[in-house]
C-alpha cells in the first residue's frame, strides 16, 4: 500500500478536500480510515494533528506509521467503507492556529540562534503552551527580547514563505539552520531571507499571516534553557484576556488601566501600614492578656493558667505563654482559634512538674486531635468545636 498523498504540503490553506478509502488500520488499538490522500495533518514533529470530519464523521486523531500512511480515527470507532469516496473538511481555526504556532516557532528559533547565540534543540506546540529549548543553561533577557522584536519586524514586513521539495544538488546549496530528520524526500521551509529549515508541518504563505509572536518567559529545564512563547490568534486571544483583566482591575481601583500599577502599589503600601498597625494592637492585646494570666496563675493554688485567646494565632501564644511562665512554678494552658481548628501549647516554668508532651498527646488523643513536644513545651491541634478548657480540667483531674 502506497504512502498517503499529504495535500497539505501543497496548500497549507487547502481545508476541503475528496479522497477514495483504500482501506482500514488500526491506531493504538483503536480502527481508523486510511485514504489515497488527505489534507490532515498526523501528529509529528512537535505539531498537534488537525481536527474537522471525514465522510460526515469527526475526526478524533490523525497519526502517520513508518510506512508513511496517515490513519485518521474517527470519533466512536466509525469505519468508512473501502473503495467510496468521502469529503473531508478540516478544522479551520485549529489550522490557522498551528499554522501561526509552527511558523512562529521558526522565525524565533532562527533569532534565538543568530541573535542569543542559543540553537534550539527541541520544540513543542502543545494546546496551551508552546516552547523552545536550546543548548544553553541561561539565556540574556535583553537578547531574547532582541530575538522577539526581530521576528515580529519580519512579520510586519509579510515576507513570502515557501515549501518545497528541492533536489540534492538545491538541498546542498541551501543554508539549512538544521540538519534534516531524514534521508529523502525532504521538504524545506524558506522564511523570506529569516531562516530555512527542513520540515513537514504546516506553515502560513506570508508572515503577516502570523500577526505576531510574543515571549511568554524563559526559564531553566533539565539543564538546558526553556523559552515559552505564543503567536498568531492564540497570542491574540492571551493579549485581549490579559488587556480584559487589566480592564476590570482599573475599574475595581477607579483608575485607568495604565494606572493600575500605581494603585496596586499604593494598595500594598496600605496593606503594609494595616497588618503593621494590626500587629502593634495584637501585640497589646497578648501583653494585657499575659499580664492578667500570669496574676492569676500566681493567685492559683497550683499555679495553672487556662485559656482561650481567640485569633490570637500561634505566636502570640508563645509571646503569652513566656510571660505566664515567667513564674517558674507556673503552667500555661493556651488556645486559639484559627484556621482550621484551635491551635494549642501548654508550656511550664522551670519549677513546674507537669509533662507538657505527655499531657497534651493524652488532649490531642482524647478529643482526635494531634500534638505533642517535650517536657517543657508543647503544641498541637484540636479540632474546631474542642472544649480546650474543660478537656484541660477533665485531664487534670483524672
Amino acid at each position: 500500500m502506497t504512502a498517503t498523498v499529504r495535500l497539505y504540503h501543497d496548500d497549507p490553506l487547502l481545508l476541503d478536500f475528496t479522497a477514495t478509502v483504500i482501506g482500514h488500520g488500526a491506531l493504538n488499538g483503536a480502527p481508523s480510515v486510511l485514504l489515497d490522500r488527505s489534507a490532515f495533518y498526523p501528529e509529528s514533529g512537535g505539531q498537534m494533528a488537525d481536527r474537522g470530519r471525514l465522510g460526515g464523521a469527526a475526526i478524533a486523531d490523525v497519526q502517520v506509521d513508518d510506512d508513511g500512511q496517515v490513519h485518521h480515527v474517527l470519533e466512536g470507532g466509525a469505519l468508512l467503507d473501502v473503495g467510496a469516496s468521502v469529503v473531508g473538511g478540516v478544522d479551520r481555526g485549529r489550522r490557522r492556529v498551528h499554522m501561526a504556532l509552527h511558523t512562529g516557532q521558526h522565525m524565533l528559533s532562527r533569532a534565538l540562534t543568530d541573535l542569543a547565540f542559543a540553537a534550539t534543540v527541541s520544540s513543542r506546540l502543545g494546546e496551551t503552551t508552546c516552547t523552545i529549548d536550546v543548548d544553553r543553561e541561561t539565556l540574556d533577557e535583553r537578547l531574547v527580547a532582541e530575538s522577539e522584536a526581530l521576528v515580529n519586524a519580519v512579520i510586519d514586513d509579510d515576507a513570502p514563505i515557501r515549501a518545497f521539495f528541492p533536489t540534492p544538488a538545491e538541498l546542498a546549496s541551501l543554508p539549512l539552520r538544521r540538519a534534516p530528520k531524514v534521508t529523502e524526500n525532504i521538504r524545506v521551509v524558506a522564511i523570506g531571507d529569516l531562516d530555512v529549515s527542513p520540515c513537514g508541518g504546516t506553515h502560513c504563505t506570508r508572515t503577516a499571516q502570523v500577526g505576531l509572536v510574543r515571549v511568554l518567559g524563559i526559564e531553566r529545564y533539565k539543564g538546558k534553557a526553556r523559552v515559552t512563547f505564543s503567536a498568531g490568534p492564540r497570542a491574540r486571544r492571551e493579549l485581549w484576556d490579559e488587556a480584559g483583566v487589566l480592564r476590570d482591575l482599573g475599574r475595581a481601583f477607579t483608575c485607568g488601566p495604565r494606572d493600575v500599577p500605581t494603585a496596586v502599589e499604593k494598595l500594598r503600601r496600605e496593606l503594609g501600614s494595616a497588618r503593621e498597625s494590626l500587629g502593634d494592637a495584637r501585640g497589646r492585646l497578648a501583653d494585657a492578656a499575659a499580664a492578667e494570666l500570669a496574676a492569676a496563675a500566681a493567685n492559683d493554688p497550683d499555679h495553672r493558667a487556662i485559656a482561650v485567646l481567640d485569633d490570637l494565632g500561634v505566636e502570640i501564644l508563645r509571646r503569652v505563654a513566656g510571660r505566664i511562665t515567667a513564674l517558674p512554678e507556673a503552667t500555661a494552658f493556651l488556645a486559639s482559634r484559627v484556621e482550621g481548628g484551635l491551635a494549642v501549647m501548654i508550656s511550664r516554668g522551670n519549677a513546674s512538674k507537669i509533662d507538657c508532651g505527655s499531657f497534651l498527646k493524652r488532649a490531642a488523643a482524647a478529643a482526635k486531635g494531634r500534638g505533642g513536644g517535650r517536657p517543657e513545651h508543647a503544641e498541637g491541634r484540636l479540632p474546631a468545636d474542642a472544649d480546650w478548657p474543660t478537656l484541660v480540667t477533665q485531664l487534670l483531674e483524672s
